[in-house]
């Protein structure tokens, strides 16, 4: 029988994953059987995710959770080897955590904003990534990297060009990683998502003037949902996607196609 999407004695590490994305990646690869360690640089709400998490999935054993801010290197090698411990392995790691741009135009944006983005969107994601890749090549059993960027990676993004410049930067790290790293097994890809409905976008989401501009440009007629992005979290994390690597996956309803 064809069980691809079985993770059962699978392991992931989900950066980001105490809200938004994430959690909605962390959710489905647990319903699929994994085990799953969450990162969040919230310790309240961490705690509260893998709760959660928990009682969702019935099994408190196979979720762990740890405090990380990613654009930190010491914090990063930490939770990395607390994962590791706790999981015994990691056969898959989602570098979701990231921050929002404050819709600053160029010629009022400070070095300090610009590079307050870049620390975690970018420098978060080398230093999750560098963190995994190690691991995946001590195993020798390849492995599942994969990166949140944007939409805002492959189109022009008003007032966010330090955003747009960090989600542009973590594609071209990807598909230099998907080259780099294909010899041991590993495979590398990103996820684009569109406009989607967290805590991160609920300004604007919930902006009528906003609203009425965004959602006729959207085919599906609706902001996206965390649970969007639990097909494509298992699927890259399982044995479907084994020769997939240095793609661009688009999640946005239709939005950069229209």
């Amino acid at each position: 029988m064809y069980q691809p999407f079985d993770l059962r004695g699978r392991t992931a590490v989900i950066t980001g994953g105490n809200g938004g994305i994430g959690y909605g990646m962390a959710s489905a690869l647990l319903a699929s059987g994994a085990a799953v360690a969450i990162w969040g640089s919230n310790p309240e709400k961490t705690q509260r995710a893998k709760a959660q998490l928990a009682q969702d999935c019935g099994d408190a054993s196979r979720v762990h959770a740890f405090v990380c801010d990613v654009g930190d290197e010491a914090q990063v090698e930490a939770a990395f080897a607390q994962s590791v411990s706790a999981l015994g392995r990691v056969d898959s790691c989602f570098a979701n955590a990231g921050v929002s741009s404050k819709g600053t135009v160029l010629q009022d944006m400070s070095l300090e904003e610009f590079r307050r983005v870049q620390r975690v969107n970018v420098e978060g994601v080398f230093l999750t990534f560098r963190a995994a890749a190690r691991q995946m090549i001590q195993q020798g059993q390849g492995g599942s990297l994969v990166a949140t960027a944007s939409t805002a990676a492959v189109e022009g993004a008003a007032r966010n060009s330090h955003y747009g410049a960090s989600k542009g930067a973590v594609t071209s790290m990807v598909r230099a990683l998907a080259v780099e790293l294909a010899r041991y097994r590993i495979r590398v890809n990103s996820i684009l998502p569109g406009w989607i409905e967290t805590d991160m976008t609920e300004k604007a989401v919930q902006n009528p003037k906003f609203a009425e501009s965004v959602l006729p440009r959207i085919p599906a007629r609706r902001w996206g949902r965390i649970e969007d992005f639990g097909g494509i979290a298992v699927y890259l994390a399982s044995e479907a996607s084994a020769y997939a690597t240095g793609e661009q996956f688009l999640i946005d309803g239709g939005y950069t196609k229209f």
